[in-house]
């Protein structure tokens, strides 16, 4: 038996949650009737497949207005029967889009009272109309926002994210993703479509990214954006930097105060663990927001199984002037050398070559 149009829009169940309905409706038969319109299931296709699977006859019944359009009446049972999360009803609501486009210049004539002398068969009927389109300055987005009860916002990060990688959006469809998911995976496809990172994989990594502070920027970096082009977070985090990693491998990660919290989502989309730090202890002191600042941290972090080589103990905390802008004391490099000497090593956002490391980033001379 088909299925409407307008019931399509929502996914189908599948895995454990459809076995279980399945097993519930052989046992005990079916319970819900199902619904149809003009021949067609508008609600119960779900139980219309169990039953098929379960050898049960189904039961149908006509759908009866009652005082609800068909349209809202579709959305409000799967609604209520289904746990979608908020981006899944936000990817049915895009589905939902071309219907309410369609019927744009339909709710023209009904407001207008055209309607009564256009012979054209409607997708809706007028009062289905009347009750989608309260307000002829209703936009499209903001009505299936509604009515599928999620936010305008998340229809909107849909329908850019349908329109550029479809596959995406049925995975938020079904629940494998969330809305923020498949956007955090187009930045990370833009990322890396323009950062030609090496290919090969390396044990050892040392970083200084070029990070961004936005609202937390400290005064003394108030001109860091003259030195070099800075990254946000959500695009440190998009770098495919796993693709070049040993599976037991070490990162050596430099952060200031101001975003040490931040610094652990870049730490994990890198896939690694935080496990200790050093700091560096400037001597020189700068203004900050809430003390005088005078350190940075240099986090060490693991992936896999990946202890110093050599058993030898560094102080945690080292104290070296600083000197130009960003420039890092190479007694932190030598540490890192004389702990790790096996692997390849490479420096990211690196200004400088180095004997031993590869190095990557744009300031290389």
């Amino acid at each position: 038996m088909e299925f409407h149009e307008i019931a399509n829009i929502f996914p189908l169940m599948d895995g454990p949650e459809f076995t279980a309905l399945v097993e519930d409706i052989r046992t005990n038969g079916l319970l819900d009737p199902i619904i149809t319109h003009d021949g067609k299931i508008i609600d119960g296709r779900n139980r219309y497949r169990a039953c098929v699977e379960a050898g049960v006859a189904p039961r149908f019944e006509v759908w009866k207005q009652n005082g609800k359009g068909l349209t809202a009446w579709v959305i409000s049972k799967n609604l209520h029967r289904r746990h979608l999360t908020s981006s899944q009803r936000a990817a049915c609501a895009l589905d939902f889009l071309p219907w309410l486009e369609k019927e744009a210049a339909e709710r023209k004539r009904v407001l207008s009272g055209s309607w009564a002398h256009d012979t054209e068969t409607t997708t809706l009927e007028m009062d289905e109309v009347v009750e989608i389109f309260p307000q002829p300055q209703d936009k499209a987005r903001e009505i299936a926002a509604e009515l599928f009860g999620t936010n305008d916002r998340y229809v909107q990060d849909a329908k850019a994210i349908q329109e550029r990688r479809p596959d995406l959006i049925e995975k938020v469809k079904t629940g494998e993703l969330t809305i923020p998911q498949a956007k955090r995976e187009l930045v990370r496809e833009d990322v890396n479509k323009s950062v030609q990172l090496p290919t090969e994989k390396y044990r050892v990594i040392y970083a200084d990214p070029p990070w961004k502070y936005g609202n937390t920027m400290p005064d003394y970096f108030t001109t860091q954006a003259d030195h070099y082009p800075l990254m946000n977070i959500e695009d440190l985090c998009a770098l495919d930097i796993p693709s070049i990693i040993d599976d037991n491998a070490v990162l050596f990660l430099w952060v200031t105060s101001p975003i040490l919290e931040d610094a652990f989502a870049v730490i994990r989309s890198w896939g690694f663990k935080y496990k200790a730090s050093f700091v560096w202890d400037k001597v020189k002191h700068n203004m900050g927001h809430y003390n005088s600042v005078r350190h940075e941290f240099l986090l060490v972090c693991v992936r896999g199984s990946c202890q110093p080589d050599v058993q030898k103990l560094f102080d945690s905390v080292i104290r070296e002037e600083r000197t130009e802008h960003s420039k890092k004391p190479e007694k932190f490099r030598e540490i890192i050398d004389t702990i790790y000497p096996y692997g390849k090593r490479i420096e990211l956002f690196a200004r400088e070559r180095h004997d031993g490391w590869n190095g990557f980033g744009n300031q290389l001379s």
